[in-house]
C-alpha cells in the first residue's frame, strides 16, 4: 500500500503581503490521516486550505491503483518492494517544469516528503493575467501508515523544491 498526503495552501496575488502571509503561516503542515484508514493499492489524502474559504481545511480521500498518484502530478514506479516517486510536468507558470523530476525512492516502510510552491494561472489562456499561488507539502509512505504517521518523526527522504515566488533568492534546505 502507498499512502500519499498532499497538503496545499492556496492564495491570490492580492494576498502576497506580510499580513496575509501571517494568516496562512503554519497551514502547510501534515494532518492526521482519516480513520478508519481507507484501503487500496494507493490511498490519496488531499488537503486544501484556500484563501477563498478563509483557509478552512477541505479534505478528499481517494483510493485505487497507481493512477491515483497522477491526479496529484506524481508518477509511481515499482521495483520489487521499493517505489520511486517522480513529479510530472504540471500547469505551473513558475517555476516552469517541462520534464519529469525524480524525487526519491522509498524502501518498504519508508516515508518521503516533497515540498514545493508554485505560481499558477487561473486559466490556461495567456490572455488572462490572473494568478494564484500554492504551497505544497506532500508525504508518501511506502507501506501502511498509522493516522499520525506524517506528524511524528522525520521522513527518510526530503526534497525541497520551494522557490521565492515574488523575486529574489530563497534559502533552500538541502535534499536528502
Amino acid at each position: 500500500m502507498i499512502v500519499i498526503q498532499r497538503v496545499r495552501v492556496r492564495w491570490s496575488a492580492s494576498s502576497r503581503g506580510a499580513h496575509h502571509a501571517n494568516a496562512r503561516r503554519g497551514l502547510n503542515r501534515p494532518v492526521m490521516l482519516p480513520a478508519p484508514p481507507p484501503t487500496g493499492d494507493v490511498v490519496v489524502h488531499d488537503v486544501l486550505a484556500d484563501e477563498a474559504d478563509n483557509y478552512s481545511l477541505r479534505t478528499d480521500v481517494l483510493t485505487g491503483g497507481v493512477s491515483m498518484a497522477r491526479s496529484l502530478g506524481l508518477w509511481l514506479a515499482f521495483e520489487g518492494s521499493a517505489v520511486t516517486v517522480e513529479r510530472l510536468p504540471g500547469r505551473a507558470a513558475f517555476p516552469r517544469a517541462g520534464v519529469s523530476t525524480r524525487l526519491f525512492t522509498l524502501a518498504d516502510g519508508q516515508v518521503g516528503r516533497y515540498e514545493a510552491n508554485f505560481r499558477l494561472r487561473f486559466t490556461d489562456c495567456a490572455c488572462d493575467p490572473s494568478w494564484y499561488y500554492e504551497d505544497w507539502v506532500v508525504h508518501v509512505s511506502n507501506g501502511d501508515a498509522a493516522g499520525d504517521r506524517f506528524l511524528r518523526g522525520e521522513p527518510d527522504r526530503v526534497v525541497d523544491h520551494r522557490v521565492h515566488l515574488y523575486g529574489g533568492r530563497s534559502a533552500r534546505r538541502p535534499n536528502r
